[in-house]
């Protein structure tokens, strides 16, 4: 069974970089797509980014497209988000999900626990 935990989350000034990792402690890694959401104070959980299992395609929301890279190492069952040029904008908690790819889309089926990113103006 997957079973997220992530870590890296902190404060950090405008323009600093932060990277978050996400260990499935479930070992059953290999075959899922992995993500990551964050939701900010009052607003909706938002997607970030994805990668595929293989980690031959990622995705990425247009507000981090350039700063944000989603990466994975399956032989580690971790998936990161390395985050450059942080913005106060970026503040939130953020959430690893895994999902299971379709034609059409994934599935995201499980979630970590979160980890709080705070960006200071």
């Amino acid at each position: 069974q997957v079973q997220l935990v992530e870590s890296g989350g902190g404060l950090v000034q405008a323009g600093g970089s932060l990277r978050l990792s996400c260990l499935d402690s479930g070992h059953t890694f290999l075959g899922y797509a992995m993500g990551w959401f964050r939701q900010a104070p009052g607003k909706e959980r938002e997607f970030v980014a994805s990668i595929t299992w293989s980690g031959g395609s990622t995705r990425y929301t247009d507000s981090v497209k350039g700063r944000f890279t989603i990466s994975r190492d399956n032989g580690k069952n971790t998936v990161y988000l390395q985050m450059n040029s942080l913005k106060p904008e970026d503040t939130a908690v953020y959430y690893c999900a895994a999902g299971v790819e379709f034609y059409n889309g994934i599935s995201w089926n499980y979630w970590g626990q979160g980890t709080q990113v705070t960006v200071s103006s």
